[in-house]
């Protein structure tokens, strides 16, 4: 019996060895095959490369802000909070409100003050919305089951969507942007102003957003929540507060986010957010979901992704959210937790 046992044992061990060479050696293949795939179209055309890529990257740093907040919900209370998505959605709106309303033009220095105000106004309009969204549906259900919360994120995104098609109506508008419209070439590739402003602005949020979480007070409280609740209150933090710090942060970044789209896109639609947030979320995923870093870097993959999808001749844009389904597919094959995510085993 003792034998048998024995043999069992030794067969599942191969067998778990084989599995994870399989999984080793697989992600490996597939991360040459494009990377050669990537050097290949380089080679033909760096400069309708280098293109493509930027393109890429000014998309896969709104992904970065939406999936922050995606990531930071998450790694504090372990919620997805699918209704983020449609808090971008109507931060698009509210920035295109703000501009119609205050009538900025690109023309002189008070577009530029125009976009500063603005920014500030729909990062603070999200912030309060999310803060409100988490005290109304989400801080009775901390301690139900995962199913309740997360059956309330679904509903609260529904009524989202019904309050901006109620405002907004079915039909996707286009607004005037106050960013310059100008462009400059380097090297053969092509470099809007737009595209600095976008960096210039989503770059700095990324580095405070970073830095209050790993360097202040209340972003050691977030840290110290996000492990144990409990001790947490043990140790003087105010739970409550914490969490609604971390849903304001949450907010903020989706409302910058909102308003950079519908600068660079110029499109306002009231499902809008199915979309992108589905996209955002599977950048916190593919990164390792609760990890801030990988949550950026989820972000600019995809854009990445995405950019060369569409501007270098593999399967066109009809197929472009197919590939980033496909390839987050395949990295949950090879590795559930995400690029830096971290494996963890459920307690018994």
């Amino acid at each position: 019996m003792a034998g048998t046992l024995a043999a069992q044992a030794r067969v599942s061990r191969r067998r778990l060895n084989f599995w994870a060479s399989v999984q080793k050696y697989g992600s490996y293949s597939f991360v040459a095959l494009v990377g050669l795939w990537m050097l290949s179209k380089f080679i033909k055309s760096p400069s309708q490369f280098f293109s493509a890529a930027l393109d890429g990257l000014q998309n896969g740093t709104l992904y970065a802000l939406i999936a922050l907040g995606y990531t930071l919900v998450y790694g504090i209370i372990e919620l997805i909070n699918f209704a983020h998505g449609d808090l971008f959605m109507l931060g698009t709106m509210i920035s295109a409100l703000v501009i119609a309303t205050m009538g900025f033009d690109h023309s002189s220095l008070t577009g530029w003050f125009g976009l500063a105000l603005t920014l500030v106004l729909v990062m603070a309009a999200c912030a309060a919305i999310n803060v409100t969204i988490e005290f109304l549906a989400y801080r009775r259900l901390r301690r139900a089951p995962k199913l309740a919360p997360l059956i309330t994120a679904v509903g609260v995104s529904f009524i989202l969507q019904n309050i901006a098609l109620f405002f907004h109506g079915s039909t996707p508008k286009q607004h005037p942007s106050v960013l310059p419209t100008g462009s400059f070439t380097i090297g053969g590739v092509q470099i809007t102003v737009a595209f600095l402003i976008v960096i210039a602005v989503v770059v700095p949020l990324l580095l405070l957003m970073t830095y209050i979480v790993q360097r202040t007070r209340q972003g050691k409280a977030m840290r110290a929540t996000a492990q144990d609740q409990d001790a947490a209150r043990l140790m003087g933090i105010n739970v409550n507060r914490t969490i609604s710090f971390t849903f304001a942060l949450g907010g903020a970044l989706a409302g910058a986010a909102g308003l950079m789209y519908e600068q660079t896109v110029g499109t306002t639609s009231y499902n809008l957010g199915q979309q992108l947030g589905l996209i955002a979320f599977t950048a916190a995923v593919l990164g390792g979901i609760g990890n801030l870093v990988g949550a950026v870097l989820g972000g600019l993959l995809i854009g990445l992704i995405q950019g060369l999808n569409d501007g270098l001749p593999l399967l066109g844009q009809l197929w472009s959210q197919t590939v980033v389904f496909t390839v987050l597919i395949l990295l949950m094959v090879f590795k559930p937790e995400g690029i830096l995510g971290k494996p963890t085993t459920e307690k018994v």
